[in-house]
C-alpha cells in the first residue's frame, strides 16, 4: 500500500518490507503505477530530500536506504542518509555512513567535518583532531574552517582535562574528578569511558541516583556493557530495590549467560525476591505468623545490606501489630524507628498497636509524626481523631476498665465479669450510708458498661471513641430512665441474687 507523503512500499513474500523498486512492478497494481515511474536512485534521492525537510524521518530513511542499494558508489546518498540518522539521534549509524563517504570522496569536507564532530562527542579525541585537521587543509568553507577551529580548541582543552580526571580519580579524589569529567561530558556526551568513571566517583561520594543515571547512558551507548548492567543491579540491590536489582542483572545475563559476577549475583538476588514474594502473599493470607518467619529468612539471606533488614523487621512489625500480644510489635517497631524515625509505615502500625494497649497519648504522637512525612494520608488523619478521641474518652468512663475485661473480650466475658461485679456492689450489701452511696453509682456503671458493650451498635460507637451513653446521646435517654423499669430489673430489688435470674 502507499500514501502521498511516504514511501510506496512493495508486499514480498513476507509482507510489506521494503520500499518499491522499479523492477517490482509484478508485485502489487501500486507498484507497476509508481515504480516504474519514480524507482530510479535518482527519484529515491529527490523522495528522501523532500521528506527530509518535511520532518517525516523514517519514510526518508526507507527511500535513502533504497537509493544506496541502487547505488552502492552513490556518496550523496550514504551522506543523506548519515543526516537522517543524526536527526534520529542514531549517532551509532551516522558514524560508518560518512566514513564511507569520505572512502568514496575524500576530499568531501563537511563529511569530514561532521565526522570529527561526532568522534569528538564520542571522545575519540585524536581521531577528531586528525579530521579537523584535514578540514583546515583542505580548503574550507570560512563557515568550516571557523567551526573546525573551534572544534580543535575545544579538544585540546579535553585533553587536558582527561588527564586530570584520571590523575584526581587515581588519587581517590572523587569530588574533583567529578567535576573535571562533567566539563569532559558537556562536550563528549557520548563517551563511555568518562560517563563510567563519573559514575564509579558518583558511587564513592554516595550519590547513587547520579551513578544510576551514568551508568544507564553508558549501557546504552556501548553494545554488550554487561560490566554497567552489573553495576546498576549491586547499586540497586544496596539501595534495597530487589526487583530493579533482578531486572539489571537479567539484562547482563541476556548478553552474556557465563558471567561469573551477574550470575552469582542473580542467584541471590532471585531467592531473596521469591522470600520477599511469598512472605507478602502470607500477610495477604493473614498467616502473620508464618509471615514473620519468611521475613526472619530474608534477613538471614541478606544479613549485611541494612535496607533489606529494616525492610523486614518493618514487616515483621506490621505482622505483629495484627496479632496479640503487641509487646513485641511495638519493641521491633521501636528498633525500626530508631534507624528510620520518619518510617510512616512504622509509625502507624506502632500507633494502632498503642491504641489496642490503651495507650492514647503515644498513639497520638505517632499519628502527628507520621503526619508530618505524609500530609495526605487519610489513614493518618483517621486514625489520629480516632486517638483523640480515645484519650477524651478515656478520661471519663472506660466501660472496658469498668468491666475489668479486654477491649477484645467476648460477648460471654463481659457477661460473666458484670454479673461477679453487679454481686459485689449491689447497694443492699451496704448499710454504711456514704458506702451505701457509693455502691449505687458503682452499681449503675457496672450495668451501664454492660448495657454498652453487650449491643454491638453501641459498643461500635464506643471503640470509635463515642460514649453512647453521654447525657447528650439519645441512647442516654432510653437507658436512664430511673433505676426501675432497667430492662424490667429494679437493681435495689429483694435481695443480693435476685438480678441472677432475670438480667441476663
Amino acid at each position: 500500500g502507499h500514501n502521498d507523503t511516504g514511501p510506496v512500499w512493495c508486499k514480498s513474500n513476507h509482507g510489506f518490507h521494503r520500499p518499491c523498486r522499479s523492477q517490482d512492478t509484478h508485485l502489487h497494481p501500486v507498484c507497476s503505477l509508481k515504480c516504474g515511474r519514480d524507482g530510479s536512485v535518482d527519484n529515491h534521492m529527490e523522495m528522501g530530500k523532500k521528506l527530509l525537510a518535511a520532518g517525516q524521518l523514517a519514510d526518508a530513511l526507507s527511500h535513502f536506504h533504497a537509493a544506496v542499494d541502487g547505488d552502492p558508489k552513490n556518496y550523496l546518498a550514504y551522506y543523506r542518509r548519515a543526516t537522517v540518522f543524526l536527526a534520529m539521534g542514531k549517532s551509532k549509524s551516522a558514524l560508518p555512513d560518512l566514513s564511507k563517504v569520505i572512502e568514496l570522496k575524500p576530499d568531501f569536507t563537511s563529511a569530514r567535518l561532521q565526522r570529527g564532530n561526532l568522534l569528538l562527542k564520542q571522545g575519540r579525541l585524536d581521531e577528531a583532531e586528525s579530521d579537523l585537521k584535514k578540514v583546515l587543509k583542505s580548503n574550507p568553507s570560512d563557515k568550516e574552517e571557523k567551526e573546525a577551529q573551534s572544534q580543535l580548541t575545544k579538544s585540546d582543552e579535553i585533553q587536558r582535562l582527561v588527564a586530570q580526571a584520571r590523575s584526581s580519580f587515581h588519587s581517590q579524589d572523587y569530588v574533583t574528578a567529578a567535576a573535571q569529567l562533567d566539563g569532559i561530558i558537556e562536550t563528549c556526551v557520548w563517551d563511555v569511558t568518562s560517563r563510567e568513571m563519573r559514575a564509579e566517583c558518583f558511587i564513592q561520594m554516595g550519590e547513587m541516583g547520579k551513578a544510576i543515571s551514568d551508568l544507564k547512558a553508558a549501557s546504552k551507548l556501548k553494545n554488550d556493557n554487561t560490566q554497567a548492567f552489573y553495576k546498576l543491579s549491586i547499586i540497586y540491590y544496596n539501595l534495597g530495590d530487589h526487583e530493579m536489582s533482578l531486572n539489571e542483572v537479567r539484562e547482563c545475563l541476556k548478553l552474556d549467560p557465563d558471567h561469573k559476577q551477574c550470575y552469582s549475583h542473580y542467584k541471590l538476588v532471585k531467592k531473596l525476591n521469591k522470600q520477599i514474594q511469598s512472605a507478602e502473599e502470607l500477610m495477604q493470607e493473614q498467616r502473620y505468623e508464618d509471615a514473620v518467619s519468611k521475613y526472619e529468612a530474608v534477613m538471614k539471606t541478606e544479613p549485611n545490606v541494612r535496607h533489606f533488614t529494616l525492610f523486614a523487621k518493618q514487616r515483621i512489625c506490621h505482622a505483629l501489630a495484627q496479632v496479640r500480644p503487641l509487646t513485641a510489635a511495638m519493641r521491633l517497631c521501636g528498633e525500626v524507628l530508631q534507624a528510620d524515625p520518619e518510617n510512616v509505615n512504622v509509625l502507624k502500625d506502632r500507633a494502632e498497636a498503642y491504641i489496642q494497649e490503651e495507650q492514647y497519648e503515644e498513639a497520638i504522637k505517632d499519628y502527628e509524626t507520621a503526619a508530618q512525612h505524609s500530609e495526605n494520608d487519610r489513614q493518618i488523619k483517621e486514625g489520629l481523631e480516632r486517638a483523640q478521641r480515645l484519650l477524651k474518652q478515656s478520661q471519663k468512663r472506660d466501660y472496658y476498665k469498668i468491666l475489668g475485661v479486654k477491649r477484645t473480650a467476648q460477648k460471654k466475658e463481659i457477661i460473666r465479669a458484670y454479673r461477679k461485679l453487679a454481686q459485689q456492689w449491689h447497694p443492699d450489701n451496704f448499710q454504711d450510708p456514704d458506702e451505701k452511696k457509693k455502691a449505687e453509682k458503682k452499681f449503675i456503671d457496672i450495668a451501664q458498661a454492660k448495657e454498652v458493650l453487650t449491643d454491638p451498635e453501641m459498643r461500635t460507637k464506643f471503640d470509635h471513641g463515642e460514649d453512647p451513653m453521654d447525657p447528650e446521646s439519645q441512647h442516654h435517654q432510653n437507658f436512664h430512665r430511673g433505676f426501675h423499669g432497667f430492662q424490667g430489673f429494679n437493681p435495689f430489688g429483694s435481695g443480693p441474687f435476685n438480678f441472677k435470674f432475670n438480667f441476663n
